[in-house]
């Protein structure tokens, strides 16, 4: 089982851009995708989840601009990042617990974005 991450790019202030995570192999479904972000000398910090009953949360500093979505049908979780602000600069990271048949967590690749002023 993989967890694939990809959309990371170059983008002006008040651009956008959407994430992707696909998750392959054997699974027998997905109790919960979500992103994290982290820069240099930094934790990681949460971003957005989506839990396997639908319910979504969202860090303070990306309510309103960020959304999780997921398409169960594909293994892949969204991250639309709209509005976008130099301090999102981020390596961004995907995160699932999917059932393989047990829940077991898995951690994507990073992938870079970067917001130019």
């Amino acid at each position: 089982v993989q967890l694939q991450a990809s959309g990371g790019g170059l983008v002006q202030a008040g651009g956008s851009l959407r994430l992707s995570c696909a998750a392959s192999g054997s699974i027998f479904g997905i109790n919960s995708m979500a992103w994290y972000r982290q820069t240099p000398g930094k934790q990681r910090e949460l971003v957005a989840d989506s839990t396997g009953g639908g319910s979504t949360s969202y860090a303070d500093s990306v309510k309103g601009r960020f959304t999780i979505s997921r398409d169960n049908t594909k293994n892949t979780a969204y991250l639309q990042m709209n509005s976008l602000k130099p301090e999102d600069t981020a390596v961004y990271y995907c995160r699932a617990v999917l059932r393989v048949p047990y829940a077991r967590e898995y951690w994507g690749q990073g992938t870079q974005v970067t917001v130019s002023s």
